[in-house]
């Protein structure tokens, strides 16, 4: 892509411009060596002319060679207002035209040159001009026009090729010289820009400027200074958008425990105690008023959860407190609970992290169930194999819709109900791998819908994963 390359481009425009100015340069300078090589003609002829002037009785042979030396057909030398006719031999053809050169006009011999290379036909012109050392009035030839034309094309070629070996060459030393002062401190930016892409919180890849030209010094240091504006800006967003992520899951979940324990304060405004009956509506103010700051910051962007604290436990205590809590956002529905987990299943996993992934699944099949306005169940159930524990949910719903389907664990989309945030089964999902696992849809339709959690028993082999 050497062409479409600023050097390749630089190299060309210079090769061209540099043709153009000898172009430029080439006219005028056939005009003169058309001009240079009348002038010798004439000189010739006066010379020979003078020959004839020492020894009047010269033969025959003797002056033709003096007018093919000379390279004329006739001489003539006006002296002392007198006009001789020297030297002479016959015409082929008439004289076509005459040209003065005592008083030569630059657009006129421009003009001429330029005929005498269009025009291809064999003439005989006149050519007239002063004698050298004023040796005489004047002195006038003809001659053929066709050594003139072949001799002013072979000047002009080597005019040409000289042309073209000065702009390659004049390309290549300007196209090195700007290579060295101008395209290697480009290049260098163009990398410092690159490596900054990949990694813009590393401060080590911001540029240090170091050019020696103005120019690009200046756009050295601007480039500095936005990179290190750039570099701080993304670091107060980078943690802007970890504290709202983790305010969101936060919320999301204290959201959902702060439901529950709202339930509890309800069945305590019920007690005879006047002291509970006073605190009672005050509670659930206060509960309400932090269920619904909750709601307000779950805007806030992602964040990753901490690791998990792996522990051995039983997961029917996890399953039963899921249960008991969900037990009491359902009365007043006709939704029903079971669970089938084996009471000496003990598996590894950080109980708060496990409580949250079953409460978020079940709790979005309690509300998708509620809001047909039809009776329904939820299951839990748990087996071991040699590899995995799993754990499945089962509910009786009405199964979810397709836009929940594409975006089932995208944070913020993946929201079943109206006015859903999305981020319930995004959270379980995280969660779960955090474990290892995986939490996958297995099925859904009009009959209910069913997720799966798998978490496995072994330790990561190193080995695999490195080959």
């Amino acid at each position: 892509m050497f062409p479409n390359s600023l050097s390749g481009r630089f190299m060309i425009l210079t090769t061209v411009f540099v043709m153009l100015a000898e172009v430029m340069i080439f006219v005028p300078s056939v005009a003169r060596f058309r001009e240079d090589y009348l002038l010798l003609r004439l000189e010739k002829a006066q010379i020979a002319s003078l020959a004839l002037l020492a020894d009047d009785m010269i033969d025959d042979a003797l002056e033709a060679e003096l007018l093919q030396n000379a390279g004329v057909y006739n001489v003539v030398l006006r002296r002392d207002d007198m006009r001789q006719l020297m030297l002479s031999s016959p015409l082929p053809d008439a004289v076509y035209s005459t040209y003065d050169l005592r008083e030569p006009q630059p657009a006129k011999l421009i003009g001429d040159a330029l005929w005498r290379l269009w025009d291809t036909e064999e003439r005989v012109i006149r050519v007239m001009g002063e004698p050298v050392r004023g040796a005489g009035l004047l002195i006038e030839v003809t001659m053929n026009t066709m050594p003139l034309r072949a001799a002013m094309i072979e000047y002009g070629l080597n005019i040409l090729k000289l042309s073209a070996v000065i702009s390659v060459v004049t390309a290549i030393l300007l196209f090195l010289a700007v290579r060295g002062f101008l395209l290697k401190p480009i290049h260098r930016v163009v990398r410092h820009i690159k490596s900054y892409a990949e990694a813009p919180e590393d401060l080590r890849r911001i540029i240090v400027p170091s050019a020696s030209v103005l120019e690009l010094r200046e756009a050295e240091e601007a480039l500095q200074s936005m990179q290190t504006q750039l570099t701080g800006s993304l670091k107060q967003k980078e943690h802007l958008a970890q504290m709202g992520g983790a305010v969101a899951k936060i919320s999301h979940d204290l959201r959902n425990i702060l439901t529950t324990t709202q339930l509890f304060v309800d069945r305590m405004e019920g007690s005879d105690d006047p002291m509970v009956q006073r605190a009672a509506p005050k509670l659930v103010n206060s509960i309400s008023r932090a269920v619904n700051l909750c709601e307000s910051t779950l805007a806030f962007g992602k964040a990753e959860e901490a690791a998990p604290a792996l522990t051995r436990m039983a997961l029917t205590g996890i399953v039963d407190d899921v249960i008991d809590g969900e037990r009491l956002a359902v009365e007043g529905y006709d939704i029903s609970y079971s669970e089938d987990i084996p009471a000496e299943m003990i598996i590894r996993a950080d109980p708060e992290q496990l409580y949250r992934v079953i409460s978020n699944i079940v709790r979005n099949a309690r509300q998708a169930i509620v809001a047909t306005g039809k009776s329904g169940e939820i299951s839990i159930r748990a087996r071991e194999d040699e590899d995995n524990w799993w754990i499945t949910i089962i509910d009786t719903g009405p199964g979810l819709p397709p836009k929940a389907r594409e975006h089932l664990f995208t944070p913020f989309q993946g929201g079943v109900r109206k006015g859903g945030s999305g981020l319930g089964l995004s959270i379980a999902a995280e969660l779960v791998r955090g474990h290892g696992g995986v939490l996958e849809l297995r099925k859904t339709d009009s009959d209910g819908t069913e997720f799966a959690i798998c978490l496995p028993k072994g330790e990561v082999d190193l080995d695999t994963l490195e080959a």
